[in-house]
């Protein structure tokens, strides 16, 4: 190989090399966050925490992601952010830290919806500050819940997903309601929670566009920007989960045929549940064949149809019973 051959290989080398370490879970950043004091070690486990909520440990795919949730609504991501922050600093001071999981994120991501739905939730509007309050309260519980769930599923070999921040959100909004005095919450229907502020002109363009906001209504965002960048978020980490994430979300049918409001197919709300579906089965708790992507397409169809009207309730209780019948089923083939 001549100079010049050598010169141009060493920049390409070199891109290709920056490349690699950004994508992935980036272990090689997170053995080097392990030597640093631990304001660095919270900063990288927040920031996985956010992005743990899609499957996805990188704390540049938390970056993106929360980039995207200040585009829709600042109040909103400063609101994610506390509780990230907070229900991590919690497990770590309950010693919850087994494998690394604090730091891995996996005390994090309930926090992070906590925060983002309470804020979300509030009929007070934005900047209301003593809303902080529950909102710190609430994600202080998170690992509590998530601990005391963890000692209930391991016997079935079962994640725990989002089912704190379901429990905890919905005791919430129970116990507050439309009327209280100083934390009153939106009448919980789902016109009225995520209204598609995007008026476009033609249905076709709605049906595609709701596509990637599927995936950002995780996070209850409806912006496509905000969309955009969670997708990008989880392209970075992993081009599997990204291509199930649009591919749960693509159930928008279901609400079509069961007679849903057009307005809440638009705004995703019939997409997400199904992406998060997706993502697990195909992306995440097994290996990558297409007898697992056709049962995530199944798994992802199945739970647009259970419409339940809030949270992440369909997808926890689907994913529970679809692992609860594989590991029977395990357990009852010979070797």
């Amino acid at each position: 190989m001549g100079p010049s051959n050598q010169l141009s290989a060493e920049p390409s080398g070199r891109c290709l090399r920056a490349v690699r370490f950004f994508t992935g879970d980036m272990r090689r950043c997170g053995q080097w966050v392990k030597r640093q004091v631990l304001i660095i070690q919270l900063l990288d486990g927040v920031l996985r925490g956010t992005a743990q909520v899609m499957f996805v440990s990188n704390p540049v795919s938390g970056l993106l992601i929360l980039t995207g949730l200040f585009l829709q609504n600042p109040w909103w991501a400063l609101n994610s952010l506390l509780g990230a922050f907070v229900s991590t600093v919690s497990a770590l001071l309950l010693r919850l830290n087994r494998s690394d999981a604090i730091f891995a994120g996996l005390h994090g991501y309930n926090g992070t919806l906590v925060g983002m739905l309470m804020a979300a939730f509030s009929s007070k509007g934005n900047w209301y500050w003593w809303l902080l309050f529950p909102n710190v309260f609430m994600s202080m519980l998170c690992p509590v819940v998530s601990s005391a769930l963890s000692s209930i599923m391991s016997k079935w070999d079962l994640p725990v997903f989002t089912l704190p921040f379901n429990i905890l959100t919905c005791l919430h909004i129970a116990a507050t309601g439309t009327a209280h005095p100083y934390f009153p919450e939106y009448i919980c229907t789902i016109t009225t929670l995520f209204a598609f502020f995007f008026v476009l002109f033609f249905v076709f363009l709605q049906l595609f566009l709701s596509v990637p906001v599927g995936v950002g209504q995780v996070f209850g965002c409806d912006s496509p920007w905000t969309a955009c960048l969670v997708l990008l978020a989880l392209l970075l980490c992993s081009p599997a989960i990204c291509l199930h994430a649009l591919l749960g979300s693509l159930k928008f049918g279901a609400g079509l045929a069961l007679a849903a409001p057009h307005e809440d197919v638009y705004s995703g709300l019939w997409g997400y549940n199904s992406a998060l579906s997706c993502i697990a089965i195909g992306g995440v708790f097994y290996g990558l064949t297409w007898q697992t992507h056709i049962l995530s397409l199944i798994c992802a169809l199945f739970c647009a149809y259970l419409a339940l009207p809030a949270c992440t309730w369909p997808f926890c209780l689907f994913l529970f019973c679809f692992l609860f019948c594989f590991f029977q089923f395990q357990q009852h083939v010979p070797e």
